[in-house]
């Protein structure tokens, strides 16, 4: 593969493309609607100026969310949509969001909010943002009921997958990215870890695409993007988010990995597995949070947007992973158990 890899997203005549490379910033021109006058950009305080797109011959303003996930909220959304609006944004406009995942999920959401839906351009300055979150238009923020439980589909305009920010990117949001990655490991079922970075980034964004293509709003093969996200989640509220998302995956991966076992789907060398990806090829060694009950983490599951009329996980087996709902709560509680022994 080249320096600069396109990955379509196929949605008909909502398509766009995924640009994965050093300099990617350069391509949001072309991803910017024709008609559009006015751009604003999304950021956060943090995230270098030189990632933001040059865009001579607009009127850009420039708008700073916080950093945190108490920032991602309804009331940033106002605020971003009070701002649109002082700016003279109309429904011809266009949105860049600049930043990590929490920035594409927030400024996707005010866009999406904003006239009743506005373009948007992501520039994905994470590991985290580039192969999941920038892509595929799911947008949202929390509330104090859960993760993500506001929100909308709302594809972007195109993706700029920016691989200079990945340079200066701090180890700790460098896991949070290997932890997604770690999970379409398991979806694609294929080891890409010895490609080299950018290649592997783009195979991920492959994957993403071609399920968002084949299922946009979460019906049914979308959902499998979820693996090791019940339980991720649900240490996230559990921990007021000290844990990050991408350590919380792997663990999480790890935990469905016991599940599954629990359940007879899959033998015990198929959790061996697991552990030799997440621990081994990926290096993502985070113990389970001390101090939180087992019913704690049931409850918080249990809130879980999946959890439809029970407690529902994306779990493995032979033929692949696959949705499973009417998980048992003593097999849940075996297979915390599992887990907390095993990570010691």
């Amino acid at each position: 593969m080249g320096d600069m890899i396109d990955v379509p997203v196929e949605l008909g005549d909502r398509s766009y493309l995924v640009a994965v490379g050093h300099g990617a910033r350069s391509r949001v021109v072309s991803m910017l609607p024709s008609g559009a006058k006015r751009v604003a950009i999304v950021t956060q305080e943090g995230i270098p100026s030189e990632y933001l797109p040059h865009l001579d011959g607009y009127a850009v303003t420039h708008h700073v969310i916080g950093n945190g996930e108490a920032h991602k909220s309804l009331s940033t959304i106002e605020k971003l949509c009070s701002e649109f609006a002082q700016a003279g944004l109309t429904r011809a406009d266009v949105v860049v969001g600049v930043g990590g995942g929490m920035v594409t999920d927030v400024a996707g959401f005010a866009a999406a909010s904003y006239h009743r839906g506005i373009a948007v351009v992501h520039v994905a300055t994470t590991l985290l943002a580039m192969i999941d979150a920038a892509i595929g238009g799911k947008t949202g923020v929390n509330i104090a009921e859960g993760k993500n439980l506001v929100g909308a589909f709302w594809q972007p305009h195109g993706v700029a997958c920016e691989m200079d920010a990945l340079a200066t990117l701090p180890d700790r949001e460098m896991r949070c990215g290997l932890g997604e990655m770690a999970k379409y490991h398991f979806i694609a079922r294929e080891d890409f870890t010895a490609l080299p970075l950018v290649d592997r980034v783009a195979r991920c964004a492959e994957i993403k695409a071609n399920i968002v293509s084949a299922d946009e709003r979460e019906g049914g093969q979308r959902a499998l993007l979820n693996y090791g996200h019940t339980l991720a989640h649900a240490l996230e509220i559990a921990t007021d988010f000290s844990i990050a998302h991408g350590e919380a995956v792997a663990v999480g991966v790890l935990y469905a990995s016991h599940l599954a076992h629990r359940m007879g789907r899959i033998d015990s060398a198929r959790v061996d597995e697991h552990y030799e990806v997440v621990h081994g090829l990926y290096g993502l060694r985070h113990a389970l949070p001390t101090g939180i009950s087992a019913e704690q983490l049931i409850i918080d599951m249990g809130r879980d947007k999946k959890a439809i009329d029970s407690l529902t996980f994306v779990l493995d087996s032979a033929e692949g992973l696959e949705v499973v709902s009417g998980v048992s709560e003593e097999h849940i509680r075996e297979a915390l158990a599992d887990l907390t022994l095993r990570l010691g």
